[in-house]
This record gives C-alpha cells, structure tokens and sequence, in this order.
C-alpha cells in the first residue's frame, strides 16, 4: 500500500479504476479528479459508503482541482472524450492533447515524483504528451495498452477452444489500434504452442478481432467505449507497481533503440516495478512480426508530428 493514488477522470474508465484501486486497498487515500462539478465527489461518496460492504479501508475522495493530489505516488490519467461509433482513436488526437497537456502540467507541480499510468487515447501519442508536459524520466510515464490488448487477445482464444483464460500465454506489442501486433510465435496454452491447437483460419480470424477490439464494443455501446476491461488493466499495472512485483507485462514504454525504434512511445514487455519500469525486455521477434511491430511504429508516428505541444 502506498499513501496516495490518484485517478484523473471520473467517468467510466476513470471511476471503475478508481473503485478497482480502492477494493484492493493499493493506497491509503484513492482521490478522483474530473473538471465536470459534482460528479467526482458524488461518484467518490458513493464509493467510499461501499466500503463497509466489501470490507476496504481505502479512502475515496473527489475533487475539481489538484490540492487534495498533492503528493501522489501514481497518477492514473483517463481524461479525455471517448470514441464514438465511426470514430478511429486518431480522431480523438488534437482535443484529448490539449487535455492530457494540462493534467501532466498540473501533476508537475502537485506531484513531482509519481509515476503516471497513462489510459487516454490515442494512447501512444498522449504517453508522449504527458511525457513532455510532465518532464519525468522514461521510467515513470507509461501507457496501458498491451495489458489490454493481450486480455482481449486471451479472452477470444479462451472462447474459441472452450479453455481456462488462465491457461493462456499471450502477448500483444506494438501501438494501441489497428496496428497491434499480437504475438502468435510467444502465444501457448499451458506451453502447448497455438498453432498445434488452432487452424490458421481461426487463428487469423482472433488476431484481427482483437485488432478490432474496442471498436466491436463501442459499435454495441453506440454511446459509449470500453471501460471494464482498461480499468482492469490499468489497475494490474498500478497493482505491479505499488507491490514491486516485478510483472512483465506489454506496457507502451519510450523507446531509445529498443526493437529498432528510437523517439517513440510503443507496446513492449517491460519489467514493472516500485520505480516503474525497471527493464525493457528485448524479445526475438519472426521477420513478420518485425515488419508488423515497424509499421506499427510508424502508425504512431505520424499522428506525433501534427500535436502542437
């Protein structure tokens, strides 16, 4: 347990975080903040008053400003409009900058020494953003992406062969969108390898909707994206490093060289820890899986060179 941990965004990612952090008791105060008035400290009541039920001493508090932040060990930012149907994570790119600029600004100042776990989309690019409006080291900012990816990539071959989630070993690199890249060579089911399991077809067939993941649930939503599934993830991450466990799992991390990349924030293993990330794991990839995760790169390129920061 840490003292503080704080959740910038009260709406549905940001608030089912925040809930998630509180019931595993990973911080002593869990604070959401959220510009909308009311809504943080209405949502935060409502959480704590669930604390007698499910039996967790965390404290949850909301809040419009960033004094009652001061001082947080890791910041969790989900601010941010969400997709709509039609709408690629790319178009979100120039209002969602703006926002996620000031909220690392206003960390800076509050919280200079936390680590910030960064949810908003496209994901990638606001990593950079918070980044260079934050000014921390590349071990402190990180993006939640291939935790994602990889359980929607598990979930889906979990119901296709009818077996335990648990049982699976995945890992999905690469940008959060339609450039992912789900690793069929590292992908086993009790170390028993996909491909002796699963026909090419439906194997094809996974990774593409996985590809497509959240855009398949913001097409049933039609209202709303994905929540559920990136809060848990980003509370694995939060989890990981408020224990020092050590997990290594696919996080958007800055790249200096890593998998041929230099200068750019993309899904790799990484090495979770108390400080953040403590290693980037350099995996052998096939010729195919190089090419993908480079074209990948580039996809979160380009959106790069049009943010005005």
């Amino acid at each position: 347990m840490v003292n503080k941990i704080t959740v910038v965004g009260a709406g549905n990612v940001g608030a089912t975080a925040a809930q998630r952090i509180a019931e595993k008791e990973l911080a002593r105060t869990v604070v959401m903040v959220d510009v909308a008035e009311g809504i943080p400290q209405g949502k935060g009541l409502d959480q704590w008053q669930s604390a007698p039920i499910e039996g967790f001493d965390s404290r949850v508090i909301g809040t419009n400003g960033y004094d009652e932040t001061v001082d947080s060990d890791i910041v969790v930012i989900t601010a941010g409009i969400a997709r709509k149907p039609g709408m690629s994570r790319d178009d979100l790119l120039n209002t969602n900058a703006g926002i996620v600029k000031s909220v690392g600004e206003a960390i800076k100042k509050t919280s200079p020494n936390a680590i910030v776990i960064v949810v908003s989309n496209p994901l990638d690019v606001m990593c950079w953003v918070a980044k260079e409006a934050t000014g921390f080291p590349k071990e402190r900012v990180i993006g939640m992406a291939g935790v994602l990816d990889t359980a929607r990539y598990r979930a889906f071959l979990a119901t296709a062969m009818d077996v335990s989630v648990r049982d699976i070993q995945a890992m999905v690199l690469g940008g959060h969108g339609d450039t992912m890249v789900p690793l069929i060579s590292y992908t086993t089911v009790s170390g028993i390898p996909i491909t002796q399991l699963m026909d090419k077809a439906t194997l094809d067939a996974i990774v593409d909707r996985t590809r497509n993941g959240g855009a398949e649930i913001v097409k049933h939503l039609k209202t709303g994206s994905a929540y559920y599934a990136p809060s848990s993830g980003a509370v694995q991450m939060v989890e990981a490093i408020v224990n020092d466990q050590k997990r290594i799992l696919p996080c958007s991390a800055w790249l200096e060289g890593e998998y041929g990349e230099k200068g750019i924030f993309l899904g790799v293993p990484v090495k979770l820890g108390r400080k953040g990330i403590e290693k980037i794991i350099d995996v052998s990839l096939t010729a195919d899986e190089k090419a993908a995760l480079a074209k990948s790169a580039q996809a979160v390129r380009e959106p790069m060179s049009v943010v005005k920061l």
